[in-house]
């Protein structure tokens, strides 16, 4: 996996900064425009950095919760928006500590869902050589979103790994927490699953949070690492890998794409919260 990312030349679209007054719905339509252009080969593999603040991203089944109203208000009422996205996977925070990361890669260099999801955990590991071997991959019981590639340090976790596959792309996303409290931000959700829950028993087994078991980089490393840092880590590594790669923002013959997938967006989150 190492040859793939370094032998790519790649795209670099930094959002981190950008983006983090919008919606997080726009992050969605963005990976779903690279993807198709990643995979209709209009342009090169693409690494999207990009942070959101204060946002909790919500999936289907959170959005069934039988008090779903009041646990939404719950999350209000401590400083966050919540977004329901139209995708599997479960509540996700999103603030200016976490940095999210999407790798887009095109199928035609073949890859089976876990070959895609060891490309990020690569990509991780090679970011953070310093405890690149102490990074661990298996779901942590008690964490937000948990999952078989979630990655921990000492049995904390520290991110969580999606993927999107669309018109022949494949969009591999991570949450990052670098900065702050992890902990918080797992206590912000067990609040959350016990508004809208209210002990009430469901056919589907939502997540009990053990704030605990979740941490940032700058507590599991001792470092003061930012977002901003990581941020110019990857631009730094992008540049020694080719000595050369494309820091491009969408252009205007690809804006007209956006739209259309923003709108999409923004329709299926519209009629999915009128159900």
């Amino acid at each position: 996996m190492n040859e793939l990312l370094q032998q790519t030349t790649w795209r670099f679209v930094d959002q981190s900064i950008s983006a983090n007054k919008r919606s997080p719905l726009e992050s969605f339509a963005m990976d779903d425009t690279l993807c198709h252009l990643v995979g209709q080969e209009m342009t090169n593999p693409t690494i999207r950095t990009w942070v959101h603040h204060d946002s909790v991203v919500l999936g289907i089944q959170d959005h069934r919760l039988p008090h779903i109203e009041q646990g939404m208000a719950q999350l209000r009422t401590n400083g966050y928006e919540p977004i329901v996205r139209n995708s599997g996977g479960l509540a996700v925070v999103l603030d200016a500590g976490v940095l999210n990361i999407s790798i887009v890669l095109g199928e035609q260099t073949p890859l089976s869902i876990n070959a895609a999801f060891d490309v990020m955990v690569n990509f991780i590991r090679t970011l953070f050589p310093q405890v690149a071997d102490k990074i661990e991959v298996y779901e942590i019981v008690g964490s937000y979103c948990p999952g078989s590639y979630d990655l921990s340090i000492n049995g904390k976790k520290f991110a969580g790994i999606s993927q999107r596959r669309m018109k022949n792309g494949i969009a591999v996303q991570i949450y990052l927490c670098v900065e702050g409290s992890g902990s918080k931000r797992a206590e912000l959700i067990r609040e959350f699953y016990a508004a809208g829950l209210q002990e009430e028993e469901t056919k589907f087994q939502y997540p009990m949070i053990t704030p605990h078991v979740m941490a940032s980089l700058q507590e599991l490393t001792g470092e003061m690492v930012t977002v901003q840092e990581v941020n110019e880590r990857i631009r730094q590594l992008l540049f020694e890998w080719k000595g050369m790669f494309e820091e491009q923002s969408l252009q205007e013959n690809e804006i007209e794409l956006y739209t259309f997938y923003l709108q999409r967006v923004l329709k299926r989150n519209e009629s999915m919260l009128t159900k």
